[in-house]
């Protein structure tokens, strides 16, 4: 069961990021890890790489976020 919710934190994350209005967080991918979710991607700025982190943040709902987005 925490399984199946842990995928649909990640479906909601994905979908959040991929109709932001900033391009860069439409092509960050998201994926449930057994610690929490997983940030991958590339973003031009460091702003960015929070504002993703950010944009899940309530949804994550307290599990562990760990960002490894790459700032070009």
């Amino acid at each position: 069961m925490a399984e199946a919710l842990a995928k649909d934190i990640q479906s909601e994350a994905q979908s959040a990021l991929s109709s932001s209005p900033i391009f860069d967080l439409r092509e960050i991918h998201v994926e449930a890890t057994e610690s929490g979710l997983l940030l991958q991607g590339r973003v031009a700025t460091f702003y960015h790489k929070q504002l993703a982190q950010e944009a899940i943040r309530a949804i994550a709902n307290g599990m562990h976020v760990q960002n490894d987005i790459d700032v070009e």
